[in-house]
């Protein structure tokens, strides 16, 4: 693995993805009758690196026991290395320890705060701002994930809120023409995306919550496909320089195992949420007339964790931290600028959002006129090609680009300039198998 460091995100080394590919035994494998395979589907989950792989197994082998409980060695050990994960990964973006919440998931993590919003139990000096009911609003965007859109339509049906959200332009850009009628005092939340799983696009975070916080409401930033890549000329992404209340992301998208998750919290805002799930690890002190609750994190993490996962996690940190972020970040930027000009120089196919790289990151989505998403997946399977069709978990964002589906494809550190040319021909292969060209 290359670790050489740069001495700025602009003048970074290149990366030797060649060298990076070595640490992902996957990336070898052939598929569909030895064809050799491309792997764009890193938006829906990554694949893991041996680095992440060893650091669970090697745990699972030396130190496995139950975290936060036990007087024995092993007991020992396992909480060490599952708060020395937390410590990294908080340092990771930007966050202290006690900022970071381990879940099983974004979704999860979300779900969280949702919850939180509607949960009578609130106490302390930050409680009204967690109480939701009817005359209150929350805000979204057309293009979330529904991870960052069902919880709140369902907030507001528990508690007789209002949902509002900010439109897509044609451009595949938030429509903040309407931002002061959205936000207004009547806010208690807005929710949105940091970078869109369809369309790429990277929202004007510092915007948002500024107008956010001038009428007193509190921010969540799914940041599921930023975390990962990083910011293209900046590096890691840092929450507490965004100046967002919470955020949530997935260990599964960034080299890390399935099962673990995080979600970033203001310390202050932490100490006052109950929690959404009870039982063990999560208590102070239990008595038959009632229950104190442990302070943050260990609060909000009842029963007990994943733990290898979380070791996991921190491993892949690890591995994203020593390569650099910025690095990544100017790595994927080059792949994503290759692909928009490979793909808008064939006729017939349209790129569904931004086809510049102006605040965009490596997700890219198309349709190909006379050929269904799933049609065009399927030809593109069969040349060793991975990409996702379908709507991405954002039903109503397709709805308002006016199409039922798209393919997406999407880039990470260990893709190269050769997979995204193969993207392009098996485009163009597609149109041939379906005769939309001649």
């Amino acid at each position: 693995m290359t670790t050489t460091a740069s001495n700025s995100p602009t003048n970074s080394v290149p990366l030797d993805v060649a060298a990076l590919r070595a640490d992902f035994p996957i990336l070898s494998r052939t598929v569909r009758d030895g064809k050799p395979l491309v792997y764009l589907d890193s938006g829906a989950t990554s694949q893991r690196p041996t680095q992440v792989l060893d650091a669970e197994r090697r745990f699972l082998e030396t130190s496995n026991a139950a975290v936060h409980r036990g007087a024995h060695q092993l007991a020992e050990e396992a909480t060490d290395a599952y708060e020395s994960a937390r410590a990294r990964i908080a340092e990771f973006v930007g966050a202290t320890p006690e900022e970071l919440v381990f879940t099983k998931n974004a979704t999860e993590g979300i779900n969280l705060v949702a919850y939180a919003m509607s949960n009578a139990s609130t106490a302390g000096p930050e409680s009204e701002r967690f109480k939701v009911g009817p005359g209150d609003e929350i805000v979204i965007t057309e293009m979330e994930h529904h991870a960052n859109l069902v919880p709140w339509q369902q907030l507001c049906q528990r508690t007789g809120a209002t949902l509002k959200w900010f439109k897509v332009t044609p451009e595949g850009r938030l429509d903040l023409s309407e931002i002061d009628e959205l936000i207004t005092p009547r806010t208690k939340l807005v929710a949105f995306a940091h970078q869109s799983n369809v369309l790429g696009t990277i929202n004007p975070v510092d915007v948002l919550v500024a107008k956010a916080k001038s009428v007193g409401a509190l921010t969540v930033l799914d940041a599921c496909q930023s975390v990962p890549h990083g910011v293209y000329g900046q590096g890691n992404v840092d929450f507490g320089a965004l100046g967002v209340d919470f955020a949530a992301f997935s260990g599964h998208k960034m080299l890390a195992p399935s099962g673990i998750g995080v979600l970033y919290g203001r310390s202050e805002l932490l100490e006052a949420m109950p929690p959404f799930l009870t039982g063990g690890s999560m208590i102070e002190l239990v008595r038959m007339e009632g229950t104190t609750f442990a302070p943050p994190p260990q609060r909000f993490e009842a029963g007990v964790p994943m733990t290898s996962q979380a070791i996991g996690l921190g491993a892949a940190v690890d591995y994203l931290s020593a390569i650099g972020m910025e690095r990544i970040a100017a790595h994927e930027h080059l792949l994503t600028e290759h692909a928009l000009a490979g793909i808008s120089a064939i006729e017939g196919v349209r790129i569904v959002g931004p086809t510049d790289m102006a605040d965009r990151g490596g997700a890219v989505s198309f349709v190909i006129d006379g050929v269904h998403p799933h049609d065009a997946g399927q030809v593109l399977d069969s040349l060793g090609i991975a990409v996702r069709v379908g709507h991405h978990c954002a039903w109503p964002l397709h709805r308002a680009c006016s199409v039922p589906a798209t393919v997406r494809a999407t880039f990470y550190l260990y893709n190269t300039l050769s997979e995204v040319d193969a993207l392009v021909d098996g485009i163009r292969e597609a149109q041939k198998f379906f005769g939309v060209v001649a």
